[in-house]
């Protein structure tokens, strides 16, 4: 039998659709035999672990400059590195126009940074801030012919936000060229009217970021949002769903066959409002939009995935430091309005999901997959070159150790942020080694991959959707598995 570079041997394969102990052969990039395979030039034994599919991480914001002019503690190869110790082998970030920008200009910039410092493979979506006639009519079409299917809306933030006739112009622009818009939805004048009477009367600690972000103004939005979609026809998946309400709104339209998905967050399901209230100005190391809720919140997230009204979960990734370069623009004077709003997330994304929810015994490894990789996959037009393991697919494998026990730490971590919400949380199951198109790049603790190995995943138009469930493709690609994807 032919010689493989690669030979993964005595692994529990885990697909979002089956579960085998079987070898996984890799030639050059990309997988190549599946079962009994022969003899590789390198060849690691994977007995008593589980062979996963890279994870994608569809939401991060890395080398970004905010809306305030703060920018992000990582840069693309910090981030992805820490995304590779993390088991994730893919991220899709976002390339942010504000407003008076040109998206050709913006994209360029991205695409420059990106491609000197990423260590996995990479896509992006584009914010859209300045919808203007010429952003509507030539730059955005362009983009998607890019490569760039996906965009994303603000309904809140003074500097970013659109209004619902801004968004109706963006819908209709993104059904026109197959492109999939994603949505921050939370009611800007709730948000704004509490947080002028909070502040003017002197409450100002960041306990008060999680009291005027109400649960009422992501849900008002959301219902918005279905409305506006259901009026253009065009798909939308709404991110980081923190409340019961929110998840119901959403769980209804898909109900009446909307093309309406949603994603939550590990800051949904392990942390809670309790955590801005710690002493002092700890709590900004916790502030993010939406914020973290309560216990009942998080129920309702759990739930949201397991019944498929959430397809994906993702990092939310928004890297601050806890200081005047990041979280603290002003030092200990800082209020909760001024806190750079964000959490990182990225490295301990899947390993805190697995513990919690495989290890835990609320998701199975199969399912555990899906959320954390396949669906985003199918979403975004990336499947199955990424997010499964199969002959053809790309060789993105993260071998996890499921008897590993971690207690996670501030210093344990690669990205540039210094801390981490979940210090203190004690883990089961980590990936041990990872696979970047058939490289491996994370082994014994140790990185080895190189700065900028990481490629740009261009994305093809999408077609027009049929109404999302887990036993039926996300949505289909206009262009086909091949030439499109293929170097």
């Amino acid at each position: 039998m032919a010689t493989h570079d690669l030979a993964i041997r005595n692994g529990t394969v885990v697909t979002a659709e089956q579960t085998l102990v079987a070898d996984v052969g890799v030639d050059g990039e990309v997988i190549t035999a599946l079962g009994e395979v022969s003899d590789g030039v390198r060849e690691i034994d994977a007995r008593g672990k589980l062979v996963l599919p890279g994870g994608i991480d569809s939401h991060t914001h890395i080398e970004q400059l905010s809306a305030a002019g703060v920018m992000n503690a990582d840069d693309f190869f910090s981030a992805t590195v820490s995304a590779a110790f993390g088991g994730t082998t893919t991220s899709m970030s976002f390339a942010a126009q504000h407003r008076g920008m040109k998206i050709p200009d913006v994209l360029e910039d991205y695409h420059q940074r990106a491609a000197a410092k990423a260590v996995i493979d990479y896509a992006f979506h584009l914010i859209v801030a300045d919808p203007t006639p010429e952003a509507l009519q030539d730059h955005l079409p362009a983009a998607v012919e890019s490569g760039v299917a996906s965009l994303k809306l603000y309904m809140t933030y003074d500097r970013l936000m659109v209004d619902d006739r801004q968004i109706l112009e963006v819908l209709t622009t993104a059904r026109a060229n197959g492109a999939l818009t994603m949505v921050h939805a939370e009611n800007h004048g709730m948000i704004g009217w509490m947080s002028d009477r909070v502040v003017g009367d002197g409450n100002v600690l960041p306990r008060y970021h999680a009291v005027c972000h109400p649960r009422l103004a992501e849900a008002e939005a959301i219902h918005r949002l279905v409305a506006l979609a259901e009026l253009a026809d065009a798909p939308v998946l709404v991110v980081h769903v923190s409340t019961p309400e929110g998840i119901d709104a959403i769980r209804q339209a898909r109900a009446r066959g909307l093309k309406v998905y949603g994603e939550t967050c590990p800051q949904y399901l392990f942390l809670t409002s309790d955590d801005l209230d710690r002493g002092g100005l700890d709590g900004a190391m916790f502030c993010c939009s939406p914020p973290p809720r309560d216990a009942a919140a998080q129920e309702a997230c759990w739930e949201g995935l397991l019944d498929g009204s959430l397809q994906v979960y993702s990092s939310d990734h928004a890297p601050f430091r806890f200081d005047e370069t990041g979280k603290l623009p002003n030092g200990v004077q800082t209020t909760f309005k001024e806190i750079a709003n964000g959490v990182p997330g990225l490295e301990l994304r899947m390993p805190v999901l697995f513990s919690e929810g495989v290890v835990g015994g609320k998701l199975t490894p199969n399912q555990f997959v899906d959320i954390t990789s396949t669906q985003h996959a199918r979403i975004y037009g990336l499947y199955p070159r990424k997010g499964t393991i199969a002959v053809g697919s790309d060789a993105d494998l993260a071998i996890w150790d499921t008897d590993r026990e971690i207690e996670v730490t501030d210093d344990m971590v690669h990205d540039n942020v210094g801390y981490t919400p979940y210090a203190g949380r004690r883990l089961t199951a980590w990936p041990e080694t990872v696979v970047s198109r058939g490289e491996v790049i994370v082994e014994g603790g140790e990185f080895l991959g190189e700065r900028g190995r990481g490629r740009f995943l261009p994305r093809g138009a999408l077609a027009a959707a049929t109404p999302l469930g887990r036993d039926v493709p996300e949505i289909e690609q206009m262009t086909t598995w091949g030439t499109p994807f293929r170097r």
